[in-house]
């Protein structure tokens, strides 16, 4: 865990990168209950049987539920302490490059790629990749902007 003891050392780590979070085995259940939440009950998420026959031989994680899952597969990479609280902006470029297919195990890997002093503290950007064991390309790459605020 890298730890940060104020906006000002978070802006002076653009570049580092934060390292990898945990394996978590992205399950049939998760997919299921992530499809109960949001309706989106497509067969290629949730019909086992009918997703064996299907382009990826099995069912497949949501793309959204994939970038649901960064803020739990980063939470111990990085903590900035003399902060009040910490804001979700927004997000910039997202991309899902590859699939995660039920049962897949996939981490996060993290790095700071922008972080400037505002007002009430800092705004960072910082970049995630969620890679799924065993495969080339990740799942999902996102810009994650978060405000600090002091």
């Amino acid at each position: 865990m890298h730890v940060f003891t104020g906006v000002d050392e978070v802006v002076a780590a653009v570049g580092t990168h934060l390292g990898h979070g945990d394996w978590m085995t992205v399950t049939q259940d998760r997919i299921d209950l992530f499809a109960d939440a949001t309706g989106d009950h497509q067969w290629i998420h949730v019909d086992p049987e009918r997703a064996a026959d299907g382009p990826y031989g099995g069912t497949i994680a949501h793309g959204y539920l994939t970038l649901s899952l960064i803020p739990a597969l980063g939470a111990d990479l990085m903590r900035v302490e003399g902060v009040s609280m910490t804001i979700n902006y927004g997000l910039e470029k997202v991309r899902f490059p590859s699939p995660v297919r039920s049962g897949s195990r996939v981490r996060v890997a993290a790095e700071i790629v922008d972080a400037v002093r505002t007002d009430t503290g800092a705004r960072t950007t910082t970049r995630f990749t969620v890679e799924i064991d065993g495969a080339t390309k990740p799942a999902c790459v996102a810009d994650s902007v978060r405000v600090l605020v002091a």
